[in-house]
């Protein structure tokens, strides 16, 4: 691969290409609206608890493969993705792949839920392609099925792997009947409206962030 990063890494860009395309007026995003998009609880897989150190750490990786730039222009240090540009992306394949960076392995209708708020895919059929296109420049994987898994699944490709994705690659033994819960609790109109709970729930972490950084930067005129 062209890109291999580090889980932060992973959460750092994927956080970045999220923000620029959800609220694009509070982007760039201040190392503390960055800390606070890594570590939101909803659109996340796991969950973290990142703090300064392990987001300035997964920045300076970045910054070293030309993937995020550091505003130099403005009082506090904002950050940009560039990796669109370097990969060669579209904003389309760029939501589905922030998505996967940000979520872990995810089927076909998971992704076109998911990316709402990101890319428009009128059909399933769109993000398949746009999926095939992403195998084809070598950014994504389909994964094995499951035994009963009437969906293919897909991850990224670029760079660690989580726990619970290896796990989906080697279950060869998980019984049908389990596999088929799994699938049911992933149908598209439940996860249509898991969707439209969780971008009211960023939109209002992201304005939670700002307000923060607004607030730290008020307290500091008087230090």
């Amino acid at each position: 691969m062209k890109y291999m990063l580090t889980v932060e890494e992973l959460r750092v860009l994927g956080s970045l290409l999220e923000k620029k395309m959800t609220t694009p007026e509070y982007y760039p995003l201040s190392l503390n609206a960055l800390i606070t998009a890594c570590n939101q609880k909803v659109n996340r897989e796991p969950v973290t608890t990142y703090g300064d150190t392990t987001v300035l750490r997964a920045l300076k990786g970045l910054k070293a493969k030309g993937l995020v730039l550091q505003s130099a222009s403005v009082r506090v240090a904002k950050y940009e993705e560039c990796f669109c540009e370097q990969a060669n992306i579209t904003e389309e394949e760029a939501a589905i792949l922030g998505v996967l960076m940000l979520r872990g392995a995810q089927t076909p209708g998971e992704l076109r839920a998911r990316t709402e708020r990101m890319a428009s895919f009128p059909t399933l059929d769109d993000v398949t392609d746009m999926l095939n296109s992403l195998i084809e420049m070598g950014y994504v994987k389909e994964m094995p099925r499951k035994p009963g898994q009437k969906e293919a699944r897909y991850r990224h490709e670029f760079g660690e792997v989580q726990a619970e994705e290896v796990s989906e690659d080697t279950t060869s033994e998980l019984p049908i009947e389990d596999a088929r819960e799994e699938v049911a609790e992933a149908r598209p109109e439940r996860a249509d409206r898991l969707a439209a709970l969780e971008r009211k729930v960023a939109a209002l972490s992201a304005e939670l962030a700002e307000l923060k950084e607004a607030f730290h930067q008020f307290e500091q005129q008087f230090q």
